[in-house]
């Protein structure tokens, strides 16, 4: 059996990548296309509009003295869920 390596892992981390599922829309878009990027840019649109969102948390969770920086899987969960969904 070959182990991903430690960047694999962290990409398919729910704790670590919050934009896990965009990312994946995105390239289901690009096979279902054939690669042909004009027609995904609605799904790479939400996938940067997901990293900015939580980038901005990290930070202001860092400015704040919270850890992690990034929040838990569960955490995100409910602050998504109060939000009444995501918001990008």
């Amino acid at each position: 059996m070959i182990q991903m390596d430690q960047n694999a892992r962290k990409i398919r981390n729910q704790d670590i990548n919050p934009c896990i599922e965009e990312s994946d829309d995105s390239q289901k878009c690009l096979n279902a296309y054939n690669y042909d990027k004009s027609m995904c840019s609605t799904y790479f649109q939400r996938y940067k509009n997901c990293r900015k969102y939580w980038h901005n948390i990290m930070v202001q969770r860092r400015r704040d003295g919270v850890k992690p920086d990034m929040p838990t899987a569960a955490e995100r969960l409910e602050m998504l869920t109060s939000l009444g969904g995501k918001p990008y």
